[in-house]
């Protein structure tokens, strides 16, 4: 008798081995078998003509402070992820004083979009130190496993104070004491350190994220406390990540390619198609490969789809915030708002109105580059779904479009404008990121960004679109894309006891109907605490998941079970 036995599924395992028909048994929250499984199961799941793979390992979200509240984080574990690691881009939590969580909260909600009035309601501290952190997450249960980072910002903001969070030179002494907290960090269990060089990442007082200008002492100071845990990756997303500068990423490389080898560390990084040099991309992956080739282990973190932002009448960002006529109904409650758009007379004045020429250029040239996402969704439209392309052929103005778009659904209609990944219309430059061997699956940054952006679906449109629906271009095995979210993303972060189907592993397993597996178009949700905004996604075809043995969702709702725990440091493969 086992505790669970999955039947008759289409296993794909994870190791990129072709999908084969078998059973997997489960005992004691690890796979016991995966074959022909004559034992009956004290709970079975039918999975006759259904996918079976490992959970989902995202290696890239945002979810440090919400799971201090929040037992099941969602969107990531809607879509089958089992294990994630937070602590990304240089922001986090802890080490945090009680005097400087105002702050810290203020570097999320400017750099990650995640509301302050969320952190603040929501939070439960419990900490200052980091290992204080892990101990109060240890406390906790999910339904996924959690693993987190050290981020520079708070480090460097606990140790230098104010010259710290305003990016000042550090001294010996600074870096000595910053490596010291990574170090313990790493030692308690935090599975590395990120920080943030681009630009793009700033704190809500507008100030960029401290260790933006860090100097290659300070880089190498915190990177050897890595190699002095003897574990830990190095996470950054680099100067000119964000298409700011594209220069600056060919001289970043270089300093990583160089870390990498000296401390021993992994390296990953930010790696997205920027518009400015759209073939840089592919030097800084052959690059990467060349140190992976010398025995340093760097690895450029790319995106499965364009990073885009969702505009409508709920969002960060809207269409209609240019139109003078728009600005008294943008500030009305949501009810309110939506009711007043559909008054004609409103609606006349906002359609009516006369941009001067810089601004109808602006706008004309926005209106060839925002989408409308169809249902269902696609995020690799091509230029016939452009607003400008809709709106000729219906014989009316975009603006108009724009705005009965948003009013549809409730209220609730989007437009996607692509801003990294997709600089020539195609997400051909993605397909090859993907096939690239120094390249890791990540940046979905699940519970970030929740007021415009609703990557953290990502592991399901590889599903959707690179193994089954793509018809611009050339898809993806359904073996490599499920290999490139398990067993590849574990290995980076040294999680080997899970992202593969065989016996000895960690039981996380999704059961998909692979054929009617469909993303909902993304809606807004108020459900964060006090009332905050964030971006969720619906999707049918999740059978079930199951964590550590456990079921914790089928047919897409929850069923109560939280056995996802804290994942400290790095976990070694079973012994054979």
């Amino acid at each position: 008798m086992h505790d669970l036995v999955i039947r008759g599924g289409r296993v794909v395992d994870g190791t990129g081995a072709p999908a084969r028909t078998a059973d997997v048994a489960v005992d004691d929250g690890r796979i016991s078998a995966v074959g022909r499984v004559e034992g009956r199961g004290r709970e079975e799941l039918d999975a006759d003509g259904a996918l079976v793979t490992p959970g989902w390992v995202d290696i890239h979200t945002h979810y440090d402070g919400q799971v201090t509240w929040d037992d099941d984080p969602a969107p990531s574990a809607d879509h089958g992820v089992t294990s994630l690691v937070m602590g990304n881009c240089g922001v986090g939590f802890a080490p945090c004083p009680p005097e400087e969580r105002d702050w810290l909260v203020g570097l999320m909600e400017g750099v990650e979009d995640i509301p302050g009035s969320a952190l603040h309601e929501g939070i439960r501290w419990e900490w200052e130190t980091f290992p204080e952190y892990l101990d109060a997450l240890d406390r906790r249960q999910w339904t996924v496993d959690v693993g987190t980072q050290i981020a520079h910002g708070a480090v460097r903001a606990y140790v230098m104070g104010e010259r710290g969070a305003r990016n000042e030179p550090a001294t010996p002494a600074d870096i000595e004491a910053m490596a010291a907290i990574v170090e313990e960090a790493v030692r308690a269990g935090a599975l590395g350190f990120s920080t943030s060089r681009t630009i793009a990442h700033q704190a809500i007082d507008g100030e960029p994220v401290p260790g933006t200008y860090a100097a290659e002492d300070e880089l190498f100071g915190l990177g050897g406390a890595l190699a002095a845990a003897g574990a830990g990756v190095f996470e950054l997303a680099p100067m000119g990540s964000a298409g700011e500068d594209v220069i600056a990423p060919r001289t970043e490389v270089d300093w990583m390619r160089r870390l990498a080898a000296k401390t021993g560390r992994p390296v990953t990084f930010a790696l997205l198609q920027v518009d400015a040099d759209p073939d840089l991309w592919r030097e800084l992956c052959d690059t990467s490969a060349e140190a992976c080739a010398e025995g340093a282990s760097l690895h450029p973190q790319v995106a499965g789809r364009p990073t885009g932002l969702l505009a409508g009448l709920d969002t960060t960002y809207g269409l209609l915030d240019s139109v003078p006529a728009f600005a008294p109904i943008g500030a009305l409650p949501r009810d309110e708002r939506v009711a007043a758009l559909r008054d004609p007379a409103v609606r006349e004045r906002i359609l009516g109105w006369e941009p001067d020429p810089d601004t109808r250029a602006a706008l004309d040239a926005s209106y060839e580059r925002f989408f409308l996402l169809g249902d269902p969704v696609d995020y690799e439209p091509g230029p016939d779904a452009t607003l400008a392309a809709e709106a000729a052929r219906r014989g009316i103005d975009p603006l108009e479009l724009a705005y009965d778009t948003f009013l549809a659904e409730d209220g609730c209609g989007l437009l996607y404008l692509p801003i990294l990944n997709y600089s020539q219309g195609t997400s051909e430059p993605t397909r090859e990121m993907l096939l690239h061997p120094a390249a890791v699956l990540g940046l979905g940054d699940g519970g970030a960004h929740v007021g415009f952006i609703c990557d953290g679906s990502t592991p399901t449109w590889m599903l959707t679109h690179w193994a089954r629906d793509r018809t611009r271009g050339e898809r993806l095995p359904l073996e490599l894309v499920v290999q490139r979210q398990t067993s590849d993303t574990a290995r980076l972060y040294g999680l080997e006891d899970r992202g593969v189907l065989a016996p000895g592993m960690v039981a996380d397993v999704n059961v998909i109907d692979f054929e009617n597996l469909r993303l909902h178009t993304p809606k807004v949700a108020f459900d964060l605490p006090a009332g905050g905004r964030r971006m969720l996604q619906g999707v049918d075809g999740y059978l079930a998941t199951v964590k550590s043995g456990a079921v914790t969702r089928r047919d897409g709702r929850r069923t109560g079970a939280t056995p996802g725990r804290l994942l400290r440091g790095a976990r070694p493969a079973p012994a054979a």
